[in-house]
């Protein structure tokens, strides 16, 4: 049954769907099988990964709505090795229309239940604000991975955050655990780097992934191409540094691939 785990942070350009869509690839690469759910408006995870989000006929906003099941909806992606449910502008239209309905922020975590068993992992990328898009995903997932920046404000909205995973705990998800905390723009020549960096490592101890991810132009081309990094420069320091992180986070899980089909 795959670990479902939900990318997020309220503080926005840190690099969330860069994780996403790059750790996706970088875990396939692994040979586990992997479904990327994209559950931002935006819709970048979806773009990033060769999606055009402006064709789709069906998006993650037809499974809030339940028009459609997960396996109807999800795309093999088959330069980048994963599975995408894909999202687009759709998605702000499902949360209107689940604003009076009753267990809504059940929705996503209801559908993935229905495919857990076709995948090793299960990546959410949320939107950068806590909304019931956010919410949605919070309650569906295992565990909650925060990519950061080491700066300031980054410790600021990290606080933000962690009120926030303890709130989803006392209503929606009990279950919620922190996954991790990847350290992402990472630049080891910086001394406030280094200080945040080991702050984290005070607080939070080996929660804190030994994978960092350097700045990369590599990592900002990729998207414009629609391909992950690893697919796009092989060689990269920022794919280098995502396959190391799918590594680390496979032997914290102790995983074995799945052998189950894809419902697609």
């Amino acid at each position: 049954m795959a670990r479902v785990i939900a990318v997020t942070n309220q503080k926005g350009g840190v690099g969330k769907t860069t994780t996403c869509v790059n750790l996706a690839a970088s875990l396939s690469a692994t040979k586990r099988r992997v479904l990327l759910v994209d559950m931002d408006p935006q819709g970048n995870a979806t773009m990033g990964s060769g999606v055009d989000k402006n064709a789709l006929e069906l998006s993650g906003y037809d499974v809030l709505t339940k028009r459609a099941e997960v396996a109807d909806v999800a795309i093999t992606v088959e330069t980048a090795g994963f599975d995408l449910l894909p999202g687009n502008g759709d998605l702000t239209a499902a949360e209107v229309e689940l604003m009076n309905e009753i267990g809504r922020e059940h929705r996503l975590r209801l559908a993935l239940n229905k495919v857990r068993d076709n995948y090793d992992y299960i990546l959410i990328d949320c939107p950068p604000s806590l909304n019931l898009l956010t919410v949605n995903a919070l309650s569906a997932a295992d565990s909650v991975l925060i990519p950061m920046q080491c700066e300031y404000y980054a410790l600021e909205g990290l606080a933000a955050l962690m009120n926030t995973v303890e709130q989803i705990q006392e209503t929606v998800n009990p279950n919620l655990q922190i996954e991790g905390l990847l350290r992402t723009m990472y630049d080891p020549r910086n001394s406030l780097t280094l200080d945040v960096s080991a702050q984290l490592a005070e607080y939070f101890g080996d929660k804190v992934y030994r994978a960092v991810i350097p700045r990369n132009v590599r990592l900002a081309e990729a998207p414009s191409y629609g391909l992950p990094a690893l697919k796009y420069d092989r060689a990269s320091k920022g794919a280098v540094a995502y396959l190391a992180l799918a590594g680390e986070m496979v032997r914290r899980h102790g995983t074995k691939k799945t052998s189950a089909p894809v419902a697609v």
